[in-house]
């Protein structure tokens, strides 16, 4: 569910009409609902309470500013990947004991700033990455926690692009690996390696592969605990799909599989969601610049790009397109394509939708994962403006890009003059 509907024939976000702020801040534009986000946050929260887990919000899939400190006053703890978002989660005042780190490939620069910012944990992805926690905290003379993320070769059934716990992914340790790292611990005198991680990657529509690679888990937590090796924390990461096309499962169907696994391991659970909370929560706002029909095709061509919002691009996705005025105009199959110059450039084809004119607005829909924290300059195009509303109010929580802000840092080298 969402705070996007029609009212007088008019869409809505809350109690804002969309056409008004498209009005104010022009088009295209992200536009997020305040009140969607809480309650979405609150949804993953309250449907895993019997096990009190630590729920952080993957800032990978929408890092703006005013989105984290919506969630960290609700209590959300942030999942990051990068020293860039390390520093913006403590500018919005993230506690560093509710951030955990991941990603494949952290640098020595980014580790030695977690290090010193006093994060909860590392999730450790390779023995060497390991080695270099290890050698960084020894040299700033901290002792620091890490968790093992476990790749326990479960295909997810989702894109291949974003399934991340099978064993031709890059993601992860095996389980023999892992067994050894946690056999031979005291190598690692710097780290406290007291937990475990696994991921299976996004947009996951069925419990079946978190339930599998659970039940794996406590199968090699059970061969730890005969070898005397006890841990604190169970990351099961997130992944956890949203409808876009299809209706996804709630997150009281997943819990309701998930939460008897893992009450057997006895460990703090973390969780990670990203998607589950923010892709309801905002819409991509586009405005019709032409109707085309080349005898073959129709095409309506919009002023967002697949610089703006890639996912359709990238991943074929599927999102929802509605004109934010409802108009008794007959449907016709079209494709709705933007202004770059590659053919990739397109949010739908072969879509049924109403006809539209020149300077209409539309909505793509459950764009508020992935969409803002993807988008690019490429054709030299300037980031768009990102707008939150609560209640009958509105904001910009970032201003739309100049082409000063474009060019800022390019020079000319004196060679060339």
């Amino acid at each position: 569910m969402h705070d996007f509907n029609f009212k007088n024939n008019e869409l809505y976000c809350e109690s804002v009409k969309v056409g008004a702020v498209a009005k104010k801040v022009g088009t295209p534009f992200y536009l997020y609902s305040h009140k969607t986000l809480v309650e979405h946050f609150q949804k993953i929260r309250d449907a895993f309470a019997p096990v009190n887990p630590l729920v952080c919000f993957a800032m990978k899939s929408n890092g703006n500013a005013a989105i984290l400190k919506t969630l960290i006053d609700q209590g959300a703890g942030i999942d990051i990947v990068s020293g860039g978002e390390l520093k913006k989660a403590i500018r919005v005042g993230a506690n560093p004991k509710t951030i955990c780190f991941a990603s494949a490939g952290k640098t020595q620069e980014e580790i030695a700033l977690a290090v010193k910012k006093g994060i909860l944990l590392f999730n450790v992805e390779s023995k060497e990455e390991l080695n270099a926690i290890n050698t960084i905290a020894k040299k700033l003379r901290k002792v620091v926690q890490v968790a093992l993320r476990i790749n326990p070769d479960v295909d997810a059934a989702t894109h291949k692009s974003i399934t991340t716990g099978t064993l031709k992914n890059k993601f992860g340790i095996d389980l023999k690996t892992a067994h050894e790292i946690l056999k031979n611990a005291k190598k690692y005198p710097s780290l406290e390696i007291n937990g475990l991680h696994v991921h299976l990657g996004s947009q996951i529509t069925s419990v079946k592969p978190y339930v599998f690679a659970l039940k794996k888990i406590i199968q090699f937590l059970e061969i730890l605990c005969a070898d005397s090796i006890c841990l604190r924390y169970l990351d099961i990461g997130g992944g956890f799909g949203i409808s876009y096309e299809k209706k996804a499962i709630t997150s009281k169907q997943f819990a309701k599989a998930l939460l008897p696994l893992l009450k057997m391991t006895g460990l703090k659970i973390i969780l990670e969601p990203g998607r589950f909370i923010a892709g309801p929560s905002g819409i991509f706002v586009t405005k019709v610049l032409y109707n085309k029909n080349n005898g073959v095709k129709k095409f309506v061509i919009v002023d967002g790009g697949m610089n703006d919002f890639a996912r359709p691009s990238l991943y074929n996705a599927y999102h929802e397109i509605i004109p934010t005025k409802k108009t008794a105009a007959k449907k016709i199959k079209v494709d709705v394509v933007g202004p770059i110059c590659e053919s990739g450039d397109f949010f739908a084809k072969d879509r049924p939708l109403s006809t539209v004119k020149k300077n209409a607005l539309l909505a793509i829909m459950r764009a508020g994962a992935y969409g803002s924290t993807m988008a690019s300059n490429y054709n030299i195009r300037p980031k768009v403006a990102e707008v939150m509303v609560k209640g009958n109010k509105f904001e910009i929580i970032k201003s739309r890009e100049t082409f000063n802000d474009l060019i800022r840092g390019e020079k000319i080298p004196r060679f060339l003059k």
